[in-house]
């Protein structure tokens, strides 16, 4: 069980920083506006508050890779930004898309149950 919810947790980092990259870097070129169905107008305007969106997925990789390092020791870590991961899904579902239900809370959904059971 422990080896799953490793992999469940790197996954779940892997795609935050890839959401950090899309938000932060990407966000008014092709693929950032068809990854979030965007105008050109609308992309340039909100892209100060994208970058500061994926910034924080960002530290929500961070968090996670952090807990993943420490091993053991950072099992408290892992579950407190799986918290934080599925909180942050929850919310982008009920407030902005749907989608981020199943693109965000359920894979931390998922990782929260491996950790429990891995205890």
């Amino acid at each position: 069980m422990q080896t799953a919810l490793t992999v469940v947790v790197a996954l779940i980092a892997l795609e935050h920083l890839y959401i950090l990259v899309l938000e932060m870097f990407l966000w008014n070129t092709p693929r950032g506006r068809k990854a979030f169905g965007l105008t050109p107008e609308f992309a340039e305007a909100t892209r100060v508050l994208a970058a500061n969106q994926g910034l924080y997925n960002g530290f929500l990789a961070a968090g996670l890779l952090w807990g993943l390092l420490r091993g053991p020791a950072g099992d408290a870590v892992t579950l407190f930004f799986l918290v934080c991961v599925l909180v942050a899904g929850l919310y982008g579902g009920m407030t902005a898309s749907r989608r981020i239900l199943w693109v965000q809370a359920a894979p931390a959904a998922l990782g929260l149950l491996l950790w429990v059971l891995a205890r």
